[in-house]
């Protein structure tokens, strides 16, 4: 609001109540868009909305993601009955809704049953929707499809030219994927998914289609995951996060997580999860990494990360275009990322083209992008926006608003020789007035409230309309106001009309565009996520791996466990060869604390960031075709899966027993040791022989255990395929020295009494263990320690005399028998 006001000495007084002062002739100084601050990082929880449709043995499947409004879809692809490609799908993107036809068949009926059923999944189990078949029909679902209003569709397109640009998107001849994406839109028309709140002729926005496949991958579970500290979350230590949020703990996944965007780093989780077999995509990932390492590449590679660092989530801003919810900061942050991605293209186009993403950058990021930059920074006022908390625009953009503005700012001094005209007709009695701007109400004559303006009666005035009192001002339309009203209009308004009006359509300038943006988020957070492999590859000494599909297992060379190398003083490396038809079972046997769980981790944990196209913590290495790692190293005890200990080992064993082929990796530790050791033994040795079985097809399989009686009672055929390798000590003394070195052979004993030494118990205790466990050995029998019984004797008796000297016998109440029979008899058992 702009507020003047004239006194008899014609001395101006302050602004009016309820607006701001004539402030807009200097507003204050704010930040350019290269000084402003960073994004504002708010977003809504994301949610995955996925539909499923399941017919003749194949799948086809669609999932709607909020956190970047696109919809995901899976070509129709074979699964087996029982639905173990669906399986993958949901712990991969853990929907928050399974949409599905309510006809189906006795296969999906009852995995949905068995998911409904599942209170302990983590995040939380999803809800199981059911449509009518009618809306998932072929006709209906390409309908949909082609009739939807989507913001990456120009719209000077004619409908042949639409429906020929969707099938160049959406394969219409994937029928039940179809199917699956109009069951899918229909369910978001219905739910209004983010727009529940806005009217009803507002659509769920979509700002693309793309597809996703699972082939190739390589199959990990969630056990896996977690005994390997692939993830590993934890609390967050700050009070105000304690309830929502959770950080990365010492994982894999925080010591390769560099990434400087945030898509980036969705990016790597994505890349965790979907470990590949696709050698092409491996080594265009490790081409780039080699590149980056290169000394002389290094200022490069530290240029594009800093270039990386203003990446924003140019989703949720064309999001909020679409919904015209867009921020103030929206343009500055979309304005930052999308000059810093035109620096990414000028960088890579000065790089060698032969790497596939230094090409796909420099042709892709398109001159759209400058079109983009130019259009807002030549619109757009930064400073003003700040200063005013909405989007204004720069002077010469539209001469009216120009003009308005004039005028606008011009009303200070034009407000002040009204108020003084004002002053000399009203009485002698008011000393000052004011005249003031407030907009949506017009222009308003302010006075002091006299002393004698006791009643509202008072407040009437010839010639003036009071309108309201606030603070002791009274404010009233005289005729000059009135006329001002006439004249000059709502100005303020005018001008946040029109404003908005040109932001209405620099977005959809914006959103024609949005297909460029979305590719440049896409090549941005590749090049990220690249650029922290290569990072960490440097800091850690990691070399780069080989593929080779006719190997049949891994060869790694003086390799290390990568988080625990960062833990421990020293670390000794060890080597570790898998292949062929030789040594495809290692029993690996030692003390306690040898080593031997690092030593299986630390196979799995290079084969896996093989997998995912980084560098490894060996000298070399050499990964062969590997579908799946199976793990039981760790047992993931949970109250609410209501199972024992033993009996989720079990699981995470036959879960390896019954999917594992001949090009799976298996790592077993201690098996069968949370039940009668006869019995683990017993099944481990059964296990380990089911395998040797397959011949040339059992798996690789690594099994660390301290069952001796495995290699002393020959549970497990000789032959080429069993391999047993032990951890090297050795004994100086009465103590025990680790090398923590892998060699070929067998452990004579496990040395637990030097591990409970470690641990602090009693030396009387070890030599007694000690003496059992010889006399086990030995077949002899046990007897009980004597001197230990003999001490245990005085010391009742020693209790029972101190109770007879407490008796006092002259005490009426004092009854001998019932003290003979509670105190005295019981003793007499632990005393003879």
């Amino acid at each position: 609001m702009a507020a003047v006001g004239a006194t008899p000495a014609r001395t101006p007084q302050g602004p009016g109540p309820g607006g701001a002062s004539a402030g807009f002739l200097s507003p204050a100084l704010v930040p350019g868009p290269g000084e402003a601050d960073e994004e504002d990082d708010e977003e809504q929880l994301a949610e995955i909305h996925l539909c499923v449709l399941w017919n003749s043995g194949y799948l086809g499947i669609a999932y709607y993601d909020t956190s970047d409004s696109t919809i995901y879809f899976m070509p129709d692809a074979p699964d087996h009955e029982s639905l173990k490609l669906l399986q993958r799908v949901l712990d991969e993107i853990s929907p928050r809704s399974v949409v599905t036809s309510a006809k189906q068949d006795e296969n999906m009926t009852r995995f949905l049953g068995k998911l409904a059923s599942q209170e302990h999944r983590e995040p939380k189990r999803p809800e199981i929707i059911f449509l009518p078949s009618v809306d998932f029909g072929l006709e209906i679902s390409k309908q949909r499809l082609l009739s939807g209003n989507y913001s990456f569709i120009p719209d000077s397109m004619t409908t042949t030219e639409k429906i020929l640009f969707l099938s160049s998107i959406i394969p219409f001849d994937c029928l039940l994927t179809v199917r699956a994406l109009g069951g899918l839109l229909k369910f978001l028309g219905r739910r209004r998914i983010g727009v529940e709140l806005e009217d009803y002729n507002v659509s769920v926005p979509i700002l693309g289609f793309k597809k996703f496949v699972l082939t190739h991958l390589v199959s990990i579970d969630q056990d896996t995951y977690s005994v390997l500290q692939i993830f590993k979350s934890e609390s967050h230590p700050s009070v105000y996060k304690v309830a929502s949020g959770l950080k990365e703990g010492l994982s894999l996944f925080g010591i390769l997580n560099r990434c400087r965007c945030k898509w980036g780093e969705k990016l790597l989780r994505l890349w965790f999860t979907r470990p590949t077999q696709d050698l092409g995509e491996l080594n265009s990932r490790l081409d780039v990494i080699q590149f980056f390492l290169l000394p002389q590449n290094l200022d490069m590679a530290q240029m594009l990360h800093r270039l990386l660092g203003h990446i924003k989530n140019v989703p949720l801003i064309l999001k909020r275009m679409k919904l015209s919810h867009t921020k103030v900061s929206d343009w500055h942050v979309l304005y930052k990322t999308v000059y810093s991605a035109l620096g990414l293209r000028d960088a890579c186009r000065s790089l060698p083209q032969s790497i596939q993403l230094f090409r796909d950058i420099s042709q892709e990021f398109s001159d759209d992008l400058h079109h983009i930059a130019s259009l807002i920074g030549k619109v757009v006022d930064f400073e003003g926006s700040l200063a005013e908390n909405r989007f204004t625009v720069l002077p010469n953009i539209d001469p009216e608003i120009d003009e308005k503005k004039r005028r606008l700012m011009g009303l200070p001094g034009f407000l002040t020789e009204v108020a003084r005209k004002e002053l000399e007709n009203l009485d002698s009695r008011i000393p000052s007035c004011s005249v003031i701007y407030i907009p949506l109400i017009g222009f308003l004559l302010s006075i002091p409230r006299l002393p004698s303006m006791l009643e509202a009666s008072d407040f009437e005035i010839e010639g003036l309309d009071f309108m309201f009192l606030s603070e002791e001002k009274l404010h009233y339309r005289s005729a000059r106001t009135k006329e001002l009203d006439a004249l000059l209009g709502d100005l303020h308004c005018d001008i946040r009309d029109q404003e908005t009006l040109l932001m209405y359509q620099l977005q959809c300038q914006v959103l024609a565009r949005a297909a460029v943006l979305t590719r440049v988020l896409d090549l941005a957070s590749r090049l990220d996520v690249l650029l922290s492999l290569a990072s960490a590859a440097q800091d850690y000494g990691y070399s780069r791996p080989c593929y080779s599909p006719r190997l049949l297992g891994v060869r790694i060379q003086n390799g290390r466990h990568p988080l625990m190398e960062l833990c421990a003083r020293t670390f000794v490396p060890n080597s570790t060869e898998c292949g062929g038809d030789k040594g495809r079972v290692k029993v690996i046997t030692g003390p306690n604390s040898s080593g031997k769980s690092i030593y299986l981790k630390q196979v799995g944990l290079i084969t896996f960031m093989a997998l995912v196209g980084s560098f490894v913590p060996a000298e070399e290495a050499e990964i062969g075709a590997v579908d799946a790692i199976f793990t039981r190293i760790h047992s993931c005890e949970s109250i609410s899966l209501g199972l024992s200990t033993f009996m989720i080992d079990l699981n995470q064993v036959a879960k390896a027993v019954n999917n594992a082929t001949e090009r799976s990796l298996v790592l077993i530790d201690e098996f069968g040791k949370g039940t009668n050791t006869v019995d683990g033994l017993a099944l481990l040795a059964a296990v380990l022989r089911h395998w040797l079985a397959l011949g040339p097809t059992c798996p690789h399989i690594f099994v660390a255990t301290n069952f001796l009686s495995l290699v002393q009672l020959q549970l497990l055929p000789q032959g080429p395929l069993v391999q047993y390798l032990t951890m090297e000590t050795c004994e100086d003394g009465n103590d025990l020295v680790f090398f923590y070195q892998v060699c070929e052979g067998v452990a004579t004993a496990s040395h637990a009494s030097h591990t409970a030494a470690q641990a602090g118990l009693p030396d009387k205790l070890i030599a007694r263990g000690k003496e059992v466990s010889d006399l086990i050995c030995s077949g002899k029998s046990i007897k009980p320690v004597k001197e230990l019984l003999k001490e245990k004797q005085m010391e009742n008796c020693h209790i029972l005399v101190d109770k007879f000297l407490k008796l006092d016998l002259e005490d009426p109440n004092l009854d001998l028998d019932i003290f003979m029979s509670r105190e005295v008899l019981p003793a007499a058992t632990t005393i003879l």
